[in-house]
């Protein structure tokens, strides 16, 4: 019976050695613990220079008004698209490709990777990855995980394809029913040191309600103007991930 007990004991020990390593990188979803230690994660780029991203598109439903729109404000942003949201329309995905903008991975599915094993994760990563990859006609190179939560599988199936993981600065929470493009603008730019001199953010919004309330990326484009008078205003480059870290 001791033997036994000493045994379930160890093999409980294991167990939960292996969730604290899957979960442990998930602590960098807390923003001042990503900041602070991990500033590269945060998207902190180059001075005077704001890396402008999106997530959870291409959608037909507000992705080919959103390219409209940063080509009236001259900017290039990046895409995190979903694997999933690229087999519903290809052509849209390649759309965004050829109008400059950069193309990265935000995974097939939309699904938290903590409740998720390795090889799902992996084989998630490399089925998006695929997806993107040829309709895109681009090989991403930047991951960004759902909801923003990394797993030691999350990370292990990232260096195994050869994708960089990058997270954000400031988020928008433009997916939220309440969300007004006022206070979108203000939700990004919250904490953000607002003259040149200063390490750039990385911003994050949306160009999809396929994960978040209907009809939500509507304060995303009601932020997206008044983005453009602070970065303006302030001096602030906007731009690609791509173009953050040079």
């Amino acid at each position: 019976m001791r033997t036994r007990s000493l045994a379930a004991v160890s093999a409980g020990s294991a167990l939960g050695l292996a969730v604290l390593a899957h979960s442990l990188p998930a602590v960098t979803v807390l923003p001042r613990v990503r900041r602070r230690l991990f500033p590269r994660l945060s998207g902190v780029g180059r001075v005077g220079h704001v890396a402008l991203t999106f997530d959870d598109g291409p959608d037909p439903k507000a992705t080919p008004a959103l390219l409209g729109e940063l080509d009236r404000l001259g900017w290039k942003a990046t895409f995190f698209m979903l694997g999933m949201m690229v087999d519903r329309d290809r052509g849209l995905a390649a759309e965004v490709a050829a109008a400059g903008h950069e193309i990265a991975l935000h995974g097939y599915e939309h699904r938290n990777h903590l409740y998720r094993g390795p090889a799902a994760v992996l084989g998630d990563l490399r089925r998006g990855f695929d997806t993107v990859a040829t309709a895109t006609g681009t090989v991403p190179t930047l991951f960004r995980p759902p909801y923003g939560v990394l797993s030691s599988a999350g990370l292990t199936s990232a260096l195994l394809i050869g994708l960089r993981p990058v997270l954000w600065t400031s988020w928008g929470r433009d997916w939220t029913a309440e969300a007004t493009g006022e206070t979108v603008l203000c939700e990004l730019t919250a904490g953000v040191r607002s003259r040149r001199g200063y390490a750039g953010p990385t911003l994050l919004l949306h160009d999809s309600d396929c994960t978040s309330e209907v009809g939500s990326f509507h304060a995303m484009f009601g932020a997206l103007p008044l983005l453009g008078e602070w970065a303006n205003s302030e001096g602030w480059e906007v731009g690609t991930l791509a173009d953050h870290f040079q």
